[in-house]
Order: C-alpha cells, then structure tokens, then sequence
C-alpha cells in the first residue's frame, strides 16, 4: 500500500512527472528561443511562473458555470498523470499494466482537450467559446492519424499491450524502421494535441486572446498549464515506448537516462518543427490532416498488416 502511493504521488507519478514537465517547458522555450537568436528564459523561469500563479486568486466570470468551470482544469491534470502510470520508464514494465492499456492511454490523452473545451464553454466568454470550438474541431482533425499510426505500430507487435509492444520492439529493433512514417506522422499530431505552432489556432493570441484559457487565472490557470507540460511529456514518451523503445533493455540506471534523453529528443524536434512552419488556418489544420496525414497513416497500416501476414 505504501509503495503504491509513493508511485503515485511522488515517482513515477504526480511529484516526478510535474516537476520533469515544468523543466520540459523549459527546455522547449529554450531551444525554440535560441532557434530564433534569442536567449530565452533561465532555467527557473517556468517553476517561477507556476508559483506566481499559485499564490494569485482564482477569479470566476459572474455569468460561468462555477462547477464545471473548476472541474474541468483538474479532470485534465488527472488524466495526463494516469497516462505516465501505463508507460515504462526504466525497463520494459510498467506501474500498472493490462492486455488493451494502449486503448485506455489513448482515450486518457484526449481527455485533457474535451476538459479545455468544457472549461472554456462554461466560462461564458466568447473567446474561450471560439477558443473551445477550434479545440474540438482539431480534435477530430489530428486524432485519427495519431491514433491510426501508434495502433499500426501495436498491430505489428501483435498485441495492445504497451509493454508488450515495448519488449516486442526492443527484441526486434529493426522493425522499428517499418514505423517511420507513423512516427513522423503521431510527431505533427502532437503537435496539434499540443496546440503548439502551426496547429496553435485554439488559443491564437493575436485573434481570440488565450482561446479556452481566456478567463482562467491563478491557481486554476497553474493547473491548466500544467497539465499541458505534462502531456508534452506524457505524449512525447509514448511515442518513445512505441516506436523507439531501445534504452529500455539496458541497466535501470542506465535505462532511465537514455528514455529520459529520449523524451527530450522529441521535445526538440517539436521545437524544431514549430519553429520553422507558420501557423495555419483552421481549414488548413483539417484539409492538411485528412488530405495527407490519414492517407499516411492508413499507408502505414496497410504496410504493418503485410509485414504481420508474413511474419506469421
């Protein structure tokens, strides 16, 4: 009982994966500020700015939903912190583990955006309700490739366990080279689950303020920001168990710095692709998803379910 609830409050869970997205969020601006010749915050700034808001007073619009508008932020952060339970950190096992979990994450990390859309509907204001739409309208834009691309990936593993897929790969790690495509693919979804640029049209400053987040503030407005370090954090290390599990065969120690190393691989590369594309129409978000990610994705699907024939 007592190791099951320091692995929940404090590692792998809320305490480890709070404080690793806080520093994530930092490195991402960092390497997206020196990628434009700027300096970029000093290590501490991200942690400096959650406190601030911390100790700022929460301020509910008169005409809001005061019930859903508070719910929905903590819903969202219980949802990304589930997800980090499922992954593997340091070896090919997780905290919790059971045959179809890769269903049950993926369902989890949509959570956090219907909890955006929730929250910003129910604060009444017009625009955290335009914000809120455009939430939902990426939604079913990225989400079938993303899940298309990492479910081929599990179908060529032959199970919907994620520490099956993990052993699977980490057995036959030449098969992860099959998978490139997916994995390119599940990078510029998350992109858009991120509402990171160019998919950052829910909370475009310059038109509607801060989208769904516009009348949130103080600890409210902490969590919320919270929540989307940690799915960055959450969804970059699903995308390393499922495609690139290689650090997880090696020494606990050893295992653990190469997968965190790994996360933060991919963090760069969405800092990478952030930087150098601009961001899109809505329109442009969804033409772009459906006209090119899926067929991508079912390319994929189709090459892991002819590799599979042959393999059996």
């Amino acid at each position: 009982m007592i190791k099951a609830l320091f692995s929940i409050l404090i590692f792998p869970g809320f305490l480890f994966v709070s404080v690793f997205g806080l520093f994530a969020e930092f490195f991402d601006r960092k390497i997206y500020a020196r990628l434009q010749n700027r300096v970029g915050p000093p290590w501490f700034q991200t942690f400096a700015d959650f406190i601030k808001l911390l100790a700022k007073e929460d301020i509910v619009p008169c005409e809001a939903n005061p019930r859903m508008f508070g719910l929905a932020p903590i819903f969202a952060l219980a949802s990304v912190i589930t997800v980090f339970l499922y992954i593997p950190l340091w070896k090919t096992e997780t905290l919790f583990s059971f045959n179809g979990d890769i269903i049950m994450v993926l369902y989890l990390l949509t959570v956090p955006t219907l909890a955006f859309f929730i929250g910003g509907w129910y604060s009444t204001s017009l625009f955290a309700r335009i914000g809120s739409v455009r939430c939902v309208t990426q939604l079913f834009a990225y989400e079938v490739p993303l899940f298309m691309s990492i479910l081929a990936a599990a179908l060529l593993a032959n199970s919907w366990s994620l520490v099956d897929i993990v052993i699977f790969y980490t057995r036959h790690p030449l098969y992860c080279l099959f998978n490139l495509i997916g994995f390119g693919i599940s990078l510029i979804a998350l992109l858009g689950k991120l509402e990171k640029t160019p998919f950052d049209i829910p909370e475009a400053e310059t038109e509607i303020v801060a989208g769904a987040f516009t009348e949130y503030s103080g600890r409210l407005l902490a969590i919320l920001r919270l929540t989307i370090d940690i799915e960055m954090v959450v969804g970059s290390a699903l995308l390393v168990a499922v495609f690139f599990p290689f650090g997880l065969t090696l020494a606990p120690i050893t295992g653990f710095v190469v997968f965190m190393a790994e996360i933060m691989f991919v963090i760069a590369l969405l800092s990478l692709l952030r930087t150098v594309v601009a961001r899109l129409r809505i329109d442009q978000m969804i033409n772009f998803c459906w006209k090119y990610m899926v067929p991508l994705a079912i390319f994929q699907l189709l090459l892991n379910l002819t590799l599979k024939r042959i393999l059996m």
